[in-house]
């Protein structure tokens, strides 16, 4: 299944961030000058801790209505679901819009944070974000079904595919699971299975793969206004569920795949599901159901 690369690149800011090799606090322009400029936009503003906790005011390439018509329609997506497509294509895409907000100001969820990130770590290593990934997190937990593809456009076999109406409705379904997922870069072109994204957010959250420090940074949350039982770390959601527990979660979304992946505080109790449709609803009721049990009591810890 596709899965968004938000946490693992958070996880790999935050290993340089540990190694010295940079700052949260460092601006976007100190690693990439000049690249966030233009309609109100300011790199020499907004820090690397904004960008993973989405607190830049950045706004999201993907609600650009032209962008959307091109990908994210059936028309558009029947004609350039192949189309070679760049970070710095996205972020151009970004930059025709006025900030959502002034950097530090509020929160809102926005893709470009992340395909800068993945820049960031490009800048810093002198390595892609997807060879990063490799090296630090898929090789060393043995992610077998883990991939941050480049070039290329088919999901590995055996796998389920992978349907989207494009707009939300209970209509009829178009297979979208073969796409150049560069589309989304560093904010949701990975491939991956259950087994893997537990076995990810058990080590992550379970304290193997950052140190002490970079952890509490990894957990600092923030609010989300109208949701007030969800707050944003830095690549990482605490969500309070109907039963009053609170696990670490994230969701992805890519055209024709939902998918989420959530863990209790110490790793414990993992899980990871995929819809293998886009129209199919959010996963509160999974969550509760697990985490939560058929009475609506807290579930009991298992690996």
């Amino acid at each position: 299944m596709r899965v968004r690369t938000v946490l693992a690149s958070a996880t790999v800011l935050l290993q340089l961030e540990a190694e010295g090799r940079l700052s949260l606090d460092d601006t976007v322009d100190t690693w990439l000058p000049g690249l966030v400029e233009g309609h109100g936009n300011d790199g020499r503003r907004i820090t690397l801790r904004q960008l993973l906790g989405h607190t830049s005011g950045i706004p999201d390439y993907t609600a650009d209505p032209d962008f959307r018509a091109r990908y994210l329609t059936e028309n558009g997506f029947r004609r350039h679901r192949y189309d070679t497509f760049t970070p710095r294509q996205a972020v151009a895409i970004a930059l025709r819009h006025a900030p959502d907000f002034a950097p530090g100001t509020s929160w809102r969820y926005s893709n470009t944070n992340y395909v800068i990130a993945g820049m960031v770590i490009e800048k810093a290593t002198g390595r892609s974000y997807a060879t990063e990934i490799t090296r630090r997190l898929i090789e060393p937990l043995r992610l077998t079904a883990t991939s941050v593809p480049v070039g290329e456009t088919e999901v590995p076999r055996p796998s389920s595919r992978a349907y989207s109406t494009f707009d939300g409705s209970v209509g009829e379904p178009y297979d979208v699971t073969d796409l150049d997922p560069a589309l989304a870069a560093a904010s949701g072109a990975m491939i991956s299975d259950s087994a893997d994204l537990d076995r990810f957010y058990a080590a992550l959250l379970g304290g193997r793969l950052l140190p002490a420090r970079q952890s509490r940074e990894l957990r600092t949350t923030v609010a989300i206004a109208g949701t007030p039982d969800v707050r944003y770390g830095l690549g990482l959601m605490d969500r309070r569920l109907s039963c009053g527990v609170h696990v670490w979660t994230h969701t992805g979304d890519i055209l024709g795949s939902t998918s989420v992946a959530a863990s209790t505080s110490d790793g414990r109790h993992t899980l990871a599901l995929n819809f293998d449709g886009d129209w199919a609803g959010d996963t509160t009721a999974v969550l509760d159901a697990e985490y939560c049990g058929a009475a609506g009591r807290p579930a009991r810890p298992h690996n």
